[in-house]
């Protein structure tokens, strides 16, 4: 029994090794599958990474292409820009060389054009601190020639200008050079036809024109007027007309005068006769000679328009056609000759000195003395003396 026990004990025990060595060696299969499976799963997953990065190194090579394509195009930009802004530079840099070198050409110009207006000063003072008396006196000369072109032409003063030729005259006599003979000769000219112009009385024109003026207040007016009864002019005047109306076969009415003037119309119109008179006054004074006889014209106008015709009225009409007769400011002889020579003096001077200047004369050869007879002994030489 003990025995079977044992042998029992020991079959049962040997099932056990053998239950657990088949499960060992399905465990292991298991285990060996699992290990393949991960392996296999591994390597897949490995491909996939694998793929997956190949193409995500695509796409960041094409990201990476794309944005240094972009960084290429902003380099570009860049650039260009750098090349206009350069070019500007260059430009105004251009700009402000030729503006610099226009300037300085000015400024250079203006420096030469300042140093020799300095130069002509200078020159000019010492042309002046030269001079001798003959010169001022030459100098004062022609200042008052020019002086008595501007009172003949200007003003109309003979008077003045005839006392400036004489002075200047003087003045060159006194130089005591010889180039102001011809200038001196031309102001003897210039003297004797200032001496012949003749002028008018402007004193005596402008007093007669005054007693003109005197007589307004005698003239009639051509129409009566308040407070003024007709004047036997008037009536004579009236008849006359009559006569020559039948004569002429004109009817004629003696309907009495409707319009009447009243005393400040009456007054008005002397005193715009005194104003006309006085207008020609002014102008005799001015020497206008265009103003003078407008004034006189209108005034005559006026006395012809308002103003009945009898004899003062013709008086006072025919002193007014004197006076507009008269030339006030007539066309003066041209006394700037003398003027003109003298501011030529230099020229003046060169001609005299050649004048001056003795031409050599063509003289004979000189022929051989033959030898006198010796004179008697009887014979003496005449003394001395």
């Amino acid at each position: 029994m003990a025995e079977l026990n044992e042998q029992q004990a020991q079959d049962l025990s040997d099932n056990k090794k053998a239950h657990r060595s088949r499960s060992g060696f399905w465990f292991g299969i298991i285990i060996l599958l699992i290990i393949i499976g991960l392996a296999g799963a591994g390597f897949y997953l490995l491909q996939g990474l694998r793929d997956k990065q190949k193409d995500l190194g695509g796409e960041v090579k094409g990201e990476m292409s794309k944005q240094l394509a972009d960084y290429q195009a902003q380099l570009t930009a860049i650039q260009s820009q750098l090349a206009n802004v350069s070019k500007e530079v260059a430009s105004k840099d251009e700009h402000f060389n030729k503006t610099l070198a226009d300037f300085s050409q000015l400024h250079q110009e203006k420096l030469n054009s300042t140093q020799k207006e300095l130069t002509e000063s200078i020159q000019q003072i010492q042309r002046q601190l030269g001079k001798t008396r003959g010169d001022w006196l030459i100098a004062d000369a022609e200042y008052l020639l020019s002086v008595a072109n501007e009172r003949l032409h200007l003003i109309g003063d003979t008077h003045t200008t005839l006392e400036a030729l004489e002075a200047a005259d003087q003045r060159l006599r006194e130089s005591g050079d010889t180039g102001v003979i011809k200038v001196r000769e031309k102001i003897a000219e210039e003297i004797t036809v200032i001496k012949n112009i003749t002028v008018p009385d402007i004193v005596g024109i402008y007093v007669a024109i005054q007693s003109q003026q005197d007589h307004v207040d005698q003239l009639t007016l051509l129409l009566p007027f308040a407070g003024k009864a007709p004047t036997a002019a008037t009536k004579e005047k009236a008849s006359d007309d009559k006569s020559i109306l039948d004569a002429l076969g004109v009817k004629y009415s003696e309907q009495p005068i409707n319009e009447i003037l009243t005393s400040e119309e009456a007054k008005f119109i002397y005193e715009q006769l005194r104003v006309k008179l006085e207008m020609a006054q002014i102008a005799l004074v001015q020497h206008n000679e265009a103003l003078f006889q407008s004034s006189l014209a209108d005034a005559k106008k006026w006395v012809e328009q308002h103003f009945a015709k009898n004899d003062a009225n013709s008086n006072f009409v025919a002193e007014l056609d004197k006076f507009s007769a008269i030339k006030i400011h007539g066309d003066f002889p041209d006394i700037s000759v003398s003027l003109k020579m003298l501011k030529d003096i230099s020229k003046l001077r060169i001609e005299a000195d050649k004048a001056t200047i003795p031409t050599p004369d063509t003289k004979t050869p000189i022929e051989d003395v033959k030898p006198t007879k010796p004179m008697p002994a009887t014979e003496t030489a005449p003394a001395k003396r």
